[in-house]
């Protein structure tokens, strides 16, 4: 599969090409000045408003079956559905995770690679999930909205002043009313945290996990913030979204050492799966030459050889990372990651046809995942073997039928339909995809299409209809946006 950078959307990891409610570093500090604040607290109130599509999402099939059972546990113990809640891996190299409306929890590639265990990303999720379970992204809009209510009551206060003739006095109003309006927001924000974190504490006892994770995590952002010279005394900590990190060391310390899972031994299995994927995902971000530091090539172990392998593929060194990836299959023969690995590269570098038979093994190895099956689908359909499109359609709709959000494999089965001269759906499938990818206008005129080659009533015609009205709506959003400034 070609590397998949869909702006706003998805990528994979493969060859090269919110509202703030988080666990964040370097938390932020407001300059003293008030000018300054307002401008600062205006940036923090815009970031907010960005939703998560607008940054890149990385998919990869173990990393994200991984994660979910990382947070299985912790899930279940917050009382919500596993199945309902999504952990979803950003490509941002900052320390951070945030909710951002709905049950997903969002986790920077940053912050995987400063972990050194599962047992500390475990701890991030129970936090962010007592962000959901405390409803603080609804809740949220009451903080921005009670500052809001002070900063206009301050402005018509300085108006009736200034009106007056006393314009110092009406000056000074004002911007007493905004420093106010910023520390209500800001302490609203830092009671969130707090929240969050009692919950999160809660939610890893519940588990039987220990706490000790998180402690260690907390211990890494308080250097962070030493090391970016965030003061520390009490006077910071009223100008800053989130508590020090050392004032939430010594409260979560008490609660974790009094916990009978304070004790409990890191699952092995769970911290040896962490590697491979923290390895993995090293070597799919960074530069050839930055990961043989890491992981030099005098080191063998798998974590090493799967990062190798990723950084010589991305770096279209295919014979090189065959040797690592042959090397890995020869500890696993039917890991189903390796097997994709090795179906990746073959596909990659122009060989389709040997791609077949390691990712036909790994999509039944992985239960079908949808992420690798339409790697497979994509590769019997590089084949240009016409033979070979039946089966692609079939596994294609079913990648698409057990995860719609996933765009390449709707183009993948649209190049199926238009090769046997189903246009609507063909249409249909390209509506589907760029929908996703925030093509809107493209999306529009695809649906449109599909629409009106297809039976009515139909259930592809009545998914046309959705995401035409969809992408109406998202358009005449994006014009009244551009109309605001």
């Amino acid at each position: 599969m070609r590397p998949l950078e869909l702006a706003r959307l998805q990528s994979r990891f493969r060859a090269k090409p919110a509202s703030i409610t988080a666990m964040r570093v370097p938390h932020i500090d407001f300059a003293r000045s008030a000018a300054a604040k307002l401008v600062a607290a205006a940036a923090l109130l815009a970031m907010a408003a960005q939703p998560a599509s607008a940054q890149s999402v990385l998919r990869d099939a173990e990393t994200e079956k991984l994660l979910d059972d990382m947070a299985a546990p912790l899930v279940e113990a917050a009382g919500l559905a596993p199945g309902n809640v999504d952990i979803v891996l950003i490509n941002d190299p900052s320390i951070n995770a945030f909710v951002a409306g709905g049950q997903a929890v969002y986790i920077h590639s940053g912050l995987i690679d400063k972990a050194d265990t599962a047992n500390e990303v475990q701890g991030v999720i129970a936090h962010e999930l007592g962000h959901i379970t405390g409803g603080h992204i609804v809740r949220y809009g009451e903080g921005v909205g009670q500052a809001t209510k002070i900063t206009v009551l301050s402005m018509l206060l300085g108006a009736v002043a200034a009106a007056a003739g006393a314009a110092d006095a009406g000056m000074a109003a004002m911007m007493a009313g905004q420093r106010a309006a910023i520390g209500r927001f800001l302490a609203f924000s830092r009671v969130q945290e707090s929240s969050a974190d009692a919950a999160g504490s809660e939610y890893l006892s519940k588990a039987g996990i220990s706490g000790r994770g998180s402690i260690e995590f907390f211990k890494k952002l308080q250097n962070q913030e030493f090391r970016y010279g965030f003061s520390q005394d009490d006077e910071a900590a009223f100008t800053r979204t989130h508590p020090l990190s050392g004032d939430r060391i010594s409260t979560l310390r008490e609660t974790y050492i009094a916990d009978p899972a304070w004790d409990a031994p890191d699952d092995p299995e769970l911290q040896a799966r962490f590697e491979r994927v923290k390895a993995k995902l090293y070597g799919y971000i960074h530069t050839p030459a930055r990961v043989l530091q890491r992981y030099p090539e005098t080191v063998q172990t798998t974590p090493a050889r799967y990062a190798r392998a990723y950084a010589h593929h991305n770096n279209a060194m295919i014979d090189k990372a065959l040797v690592e990836t042959e090397a890995l299959m020869a500890t696993d023969p039917d890991d189903p990651y390796f097997l994709e690995l090795k179906g990746q590269v073959m596909l990659e570098s122009g060989k389709p046809d040997q791609a077949l038979e390691p990712l036909r093994r790994s999509t039944e190895l992985s239960n079908s995942d949808p992420l690798i099956a339409s790697m497979f689908g994509h590769a019997l359909i590089a084949t240009e073997d016409k033979d070979n499109f039946a089966e692609a359609e079939q596994v294609l709709r079913n990648a698409v039928a057990r995860d719609r959000r996933n765009p390449f494999a709707w183009y993948q089965l649209g190049v199926v339909y238009a090769a046997r001269g189903d246009m609507p759906r063909a249409r249909l499938a390209s509506a589907e995809q760029q929908v996703m990818s925030g093509e809107y206008a493209r999306a529009l005129r695809s649906a449109q299409a599909a629409e009106a080659g297809l039976p009515e009533y139909t259930p592809d015609w009545l998914r046309a209809q959705d995401i035409r009205l969809q992408a109406t709506a998202e358009l005449e959003r994006d014009d009244n946006r551009r109309g605001r400034r």
